[in-house]
């Protein structure tokens, strides 16, 4: 009986072995670590996540995984300015791609669509929050801006925006910065430019008085141009309801004299003024600002027509610097064309939020106020200075403020050249 016992054993024990194998020996499934930047759906309408990507292993094994902080982005990204928000949505995905690539700190951007519409913006933004985005790159556009910045300084979010350029965006809110140029500097700094290079002896203006971003540069550019004795014989309005034939306007320029015409405006009424001035023959230079870039890759717009065209603008694609060339090479191999401003923008914002961050004890499961008060110390310290790709040595005022020199743009067979 005891050796029926001992046999018995000896056979258990031999299953129970070759049982622990079979265990041992099975694959384990493969975990997706992948996650480069993908691009805008520009056809589809629908915005894009972002997911982090895996880690660079430098030593040979697997890294451990790092949880991301949340971007959120709002912008247009389908309708009228759908140029600036899909440029500015690409180039902030680009950063985040390379940034994870890095290693250690890492991001996830999740990017809406908000068609240049507050109401519709401030929808994102409460759609961002539940997602449980911790800061936010955005908004693009100003209106949607003001109305956003209300909700992210009550939240405490922190706030940096690629190009919202109006004071209003940034005025009596201690978390929302500016990465752009305010809208005061834009109107002094074109003054300025125009009156240096003399460009032109008789000035006519014509802006859009129904928009928050037109009317700011507007006013600072007509005091300054008073005070640099820049003579403006022509001022002229337009809303976006009557923003499609500029026939009244142009002509008065043209009675008046004027040899320059400046558009503080977006790109798409320019467009119709370029086309509506060469059907009168009417051939005087013009100018703009940061509104006016994407005019080149407006769809079925003569490119012929923008020809000479003046701009001031903090991002020069054909500058020839490693970082703008590297930037301007990965562009064109995702999206197949050069970047405008809005994307050098949307890639210095998270660059410029990295830098702040990452000698910081920051971990990812940060309550949003937290990484607010961090960036808000990080920002308006006098050690933290930026370098991007749309300036050098930039700082920010306690306002949100940025400080930067622009650079003079023409446009030249279809692409933009610097002036200086």
């Amino acid at each position: 009986m005891r050796r029926k016992n001992y046999f018995t054993f000896v056979v258990a024990l031999v299953l129970c072995l070759a049982l622990l194998v079979g265990c041992s020996g099975q694959a384990e499934k493969p975990t997706d670590t992948s996650g480069s930047a993908a691009p805008v759906d520009t056809d589809g309408g629908k915005s894009d996540v972002t997911e982090p990507s895996a880690p660079v292993d430098t030593d040979g094994g697997k890294s451990a995984d790092t949880a991301p902080i949340k971007l959120g982005g709002i912008g247009p990204l389908t309708g009228g300015a759908a140029v600036y928000g899909i440029a500015a949505a690409n180039g902030a995905k680009i950063a985040v791609d390379e940034i994870n690539a890095l290693g250690g700190m890492q991001f996830e951007l999740k990017f809406e669509d908000d068609e240049h519409d507050a109401e519709k913006s401030v929808n994102a933004y409460n759609a961002l929050k539940d997602w449980g985005m911790q800061i936010l790159v955005g908004t693009v556009t100003t209106t949607p801006g003001i109305a956003v910045t209300t909700e992210s300084f009550s939240d405490r979010i922190f706030t940096l925006t690629p190009s919202a350029s109006s004071p209003a965006v940034i005025e009596g809110k201690d978390n929302v910065f500016q990465m752009c140029f305010t809208d005061p500097n834009q109107g002094i700094a074109s003054a300025q430019y125009i009156q240096e290079k003399q460009l032109g002896t008789k000035v006519a203006i014509i802006y859009n008085n129904a928009d928050a971003y037109s009317t700011g540069i507007y006013e600072k550019f007509a005091s300054e141009a008073k005070a640099k004795n820049l003579e403006v014989v022509s001022t002229t309005t337009f809303t976006d309801d009557t923003a499609n034939d500029f026939s009244v306007q142009l002509t008065e320029a043209q009675k008046a004299g004027a040899d320059l015409i400046f558009l503080p405006i977006y790109y798409q009424p320019a467009s119709l003024i370029l086309a509506q001035a060469k059907a009168m023959d009417y051939k005087p230079a013009f100018f703009g600002v940061d509104g006016m870039d994407g005019i080149l890759t407006m769809e079925n717009f003569d490119t012929a027509l923008a020809e000479g065209v003046m701009l001031l603008t903090p991002f020069a694609a054909d500058a020839t610097d490693e970082r703008t060339v590297a930037f301007v090479k990965k562009y064109d191999e995702l999206y197949k064309e050069v970047p405008n401003q809005f994307a050098a923008d949307g890639y210095d914002v998270v660059y410029a939020i990295y830098e702040a961050l990452k000698d910081k004890d920051v971990k990812a499961e940060m309550s949003p106020s937290d990484l607010c008060d961090l960036l808000i110390e990080a920002f308006t310290s006098e050690s933290f200075v930026f370098n991007g790709l749309t300036g050098e040595n930039m700082t920010w005022a306690k306002s949100g403020e940025v400080a930067k020199a622009p650079k003079g743009m023409v446009i030249e067979n279809g692409v933009y050249v610097g002036m200086d």
